[in-house]
């Protein structure tokens, strides 16, 4: 194959783009095994929640302070926390972090709850379907398609309104 100097050097920088490319892809999937549980926050870090809205009411800022509101009229909340336990709420679902898991036989179409977040910055709501599948409770986050597990007092502390049973 005769090429002129031109010819070779478009024959190493693509060879040398590839190698990079390749090498690139490579050292990100070497001890990444996608199968393994990871602890992970449930909303992304620093972000700023405006309203948290359940089945049956909407926790929202106001100023400073956090105030809930029923979503149906004439219905009861089944839980109005105080502004301390609402701010409390709000804290706890930034700070926790849940693992990772697969879906064993769950049935995604019955939620029990749902909380929906509005964040600053966000164009999109981001919303968290909680599940129960043989005594074990499941949180899917629609936002990122992440299913993690909690236990039964974290369920109860993110999940205030809802009865367990």
């Amino acid at each position: 194959m005769q090429l002129g100097r031109k010819g070779w050097n478009n024959v190493i920088i693509f060879s040398m783009l590839i190698m990079i490319f390749f090498l690139n892809g490579l050292h990100k999937n070497i001890g990444n095994d996608e199968t393994q549980a990871q602890l992970q926050p449930l909303l992304p870090p620093q972000s700023f929640v405006l309203t948290l809205k359940f089945i049956d009411q909407k926790i929202e800022r106001i100023g400073t302070s956090w105030r809930t509101t029923a979503l149906h009229k004439n219905v009861p909340l089944s839980w109005q926390g105080s502004e301390q336990q609402l701010s409390e709420l709000v804290y706890l679902w930034q700070n926790t972090a849940l693992m990772t898991t697969t879906p064993d036989a769950l049935d995604m179409n019955k939620p029990l709850s749902v909380a929906t977040f509005e964040l600053a910055g966000e164009p999109l709501s981001w919303v968290y379907l909680l599940f129960e599948a043989n005594g074990q409770y499941y949180l899917f986050d629609k936002t990122s398609q992440r299913l993690l597990l909690l236990d039964l007092t974290t369920a109860k502390q993110l999940f205030p309104s809802f009865t367990f049973s």
